[in-house]
């Protein structure tokens, strides 16, 4: 890439308390086969040295790297201020304590200038391929050969498919919509709110290749699910009753509902019932949010007697 010329591609990576992982991730950045990208570190209030870290790298000159620094909002946070902060074509979401292939921004551009057309601007939202862990194992399935186009609601609900995917997005499309909501006092948001806002009114091309492997951290948003529901009532209720309006089988609108009234009775909101969407399957979830808010209490004391334990042993 010539000096000077924006990149089509945007890797961002939120951070928060990393700097133990987050070299491996710059590791893989050097080692790309393409070099037609800029990486932003959105640092979300980390307290290590993740700061005086991409410094050193940004000294070293060797990849365009941007540094953010923002108080800590939790992961949907640093997004918001990834999305702020954006300019290129496409952009895609790189966490601090996962790598890229050496082929993988190559495969993205090669992918999208092959198979995007202009005209498509108003259907096409980006791309959808795959996530592996560290030995190269596909997580989930991979996509049917006949499925050319999807979203991802359509891939995980109509298709049946499952496990995690890497969304690569055009910026334009991403800056349509309203940033994720910050309640006070809490750190999370689920992250497919804004994905399934996009699915409403596009598409992404489906492109059966690994850009990420993926190694999930002990302190990471997805291991501590039941602390997540805990901590953060009122933002998993607004991704609830969001989701239960978008949902395409009962099933999954029941276990919305489910998830709803637990997480509004952890939150403390008598109006809960009120202010539901769908006040009916509310209605008749309370008997089973109830058991699930008791399960959330109990898993939440176990692991904070498992967690003293540990710590009183060391």
């Amino acid at each position: 890439m010539a000096e000077n010329t924006v990149p089509t591609l945007t890797i961002f990576t939120p951070a928060y308390n990393r700097a133990h992982t987050i070299g491996r991730t710059y590791e893989s950045l050097l080692c790309q086969s393409c070099k037609d990208f800029e990486w932003l570190v959105v640092d979300d209030g980390s307290t290590d040295n993740t700061r005086s870290l991409v410094e050193g790298w940004i000294s070293e000159g060797k990849i365009p790297i941007r540094y953010v620094y923002q108080q800590n909002q939790g992961m949907h946070g640093a997004h918001n201020g990834a999305y702020a902060n954006i300019y290129t074509e496409l952009n895609v979401c790189i966490d601090s304590d996962d790598f890229m292939p050496r082929d993988a921004v190559e495969k993205i551009i090669t992918f999208w200038r092959a198979n995007y057309r202009p005209e498509d601007k108003d259907k096409i939202a980006g791309i959808i391929a795959l996530d592996a862990d560290t030995e190269g194992n596909i997580i989930g399935d991979t996509f049917p050969p006949e499925l050319k186009q999807t979203t991802l609601r359509g891939y995980l609900e109509t298709h049946k498919g499952k496990g995690d995917k890497k969304l690569v997005y055009r910026t334009e499309v991403v800056k349509k919509y309203p940033p994720y909501p910050i309640f006070e006092g809490e750190k999370y948001v689920g992250l497919p709110y804004l994905y399934c806002m996009i699915d409403l009114d596009y598409e992404l091309l489906t492109l059966n290749e690994v850009l990420v492997n993926v190694d999930y951290q002990p302190d990471g948003s997805s291991y501590g699910m039941w602390r997540q529901y805990w901590n953060n009532p009122k933002g998993l209720a607004f991704y609830r009753k969001f989701d239960m309006q978008q949902a395409t089988t009962f099933k999954h609108r029941l276990i919305d509902n489910i998830h709803y009234v637990n997480h509004s009775i952890r939150g403390g909101n008598k109006k809960f019932l009120a202010e539901s969407p769908q006040k009916f399957l509310t209605f008749i979830s309370i008997p089973a949010g109830l058991v699930l808010y008791f399960i959330n209490k109990r898993k939440v004391r176990q692991g904070a007697q498992f967690n003293a334990k540990i710590k009183k042993k060391e």
